[in-house]
């Protein structure tokens, strides 16, 4: 797929507070990170939009963490034919996805909206696990309500966190990304019946996310959308897609096949290519670099 030429605004996030604290916000653009991930996994219209709703749960997701090492991973697997939709996102605004058939097209539904759920599928579970850097990481599952990914989403912070949200993530895709983001919003302890009303009126204004963003920024989405709810920016995040992928953590998957593995690949096959799921790059490694890793490790371990 050709890189597109088309001038994107910088993907960011707001985080937000209404009414002194009542409740958080989170308001992501995230237009030119779902089409960098068209363009790395080739994905058709469908799947360009699960890829970008997926980017933007995952980025608000990794608003919330704090660490340099801290990485939320969460993962929809559906059994459509589109396969497991997996997102990786870090404090920094890092994120990086994949999803395994990206080249799936389906028909349009009855309303003329893309088949992200069809694509999906809507048996089986959304896995969200948050990794500190130490310890073991928390993993909180829940069962798929459409395989449209908000929804989901939504229903993971009911069931996991007992936090109720409103979430919306929308992607208008045509032969670019035209507009995508999304909107996360939580009721915090004591929050006013005042303050849920209003919110609850203007639920559907915020289901039409993507084609919000198509016109306006940000910080007009957040005057527009909670006029008269006190709406404060706490804090602005860059975002961007990008994948920590490299030659040694490939070295550590291939060492993990164990060591009559590698040695088979390298006699009967001499040497192996791995391709990184997330960014696509590709590592080579000749059977004389899998014989020299395969002694290094050996070294590493004394020999053992």
């Amino acid at each position: 797929m050709a890189q597109t030429e088309r001038t994107y605004r910088p993907s960011r996030l707001l985080r937000m507070t209404l009414m002194g604290g009542q409740a958080r916000v989170f308001l992501c653009d995230t237009a030119q990170m779902a089409q960098r991930a068209r363009e790395i996994h080739h994905a058709s219209d469908t799947c360009t939009a699960a890829l970008g709703r997926m980017i933007s749960a995952a980025a608000i997701m990794g608003a919330n963490l704090k660490g340099e090492d801290d990485r939320v991973t969460a993962t929809i697997n559906g059994g459509g034919p589109a396969g497991t939709l997996c997102a990786v996102a870090r404090a920094n605004g890092a994120v990086k996805v994949t999803l395994d058939e990206p080249e799936v097209e389906l028909p349009l539904k009855p309303n003329g909206k893309l088949d992200v759920g069809g694509a999906l599928g809507r048996d089986g579970q959304l896995t969200v696990m948050r990794s500190y850097g130490f310890g073991e990481p928390y993993v909180g599952r829940v069962a798929l309500v459409s395989g449209e990914i908000a929804e989901d989403f939504a229903m993971y912070y009911l069931e996991s966190e007992q936090t109720p949200s409103l979430c919306a993530l929308g992607a208008l895709v045509g032969e670019e990304v035209i507009s995508c983001g999304g909107l996360l919003i939580q009721a915090m302890p004591g929050c006013s019946e005042e303050l849920l009303s209003a919110l609850e009126v203007r639920a559907e204004l915020f289901g039409a996310i993507s084609q919000l963003l198509c016109e306006n920024t940000l910080e007009e989405l957040a005057r527009g959308c909670f006029d008269g709810l006190q709406p404060e920016v706490l804090e602005e995040l860059p975002l961007r897609l990008a994948c920590d992928c490299s030659r040694e953590t490939i070295e550590g998957v291939l060492l993990s096949m164990g060591e009559k593995e590698l040695l088979d690949i390298a006699k009967t096959q001499g040497g192996c290519e791995v391709s990184c799921h997330f960014c696509r790059e590709r590592y080579a490694f000749s059977a004389e670099e899998l014989l020299r890793l395969i002694e290094r490790a050996k070294e590493g371990t004394g020999g053992a």
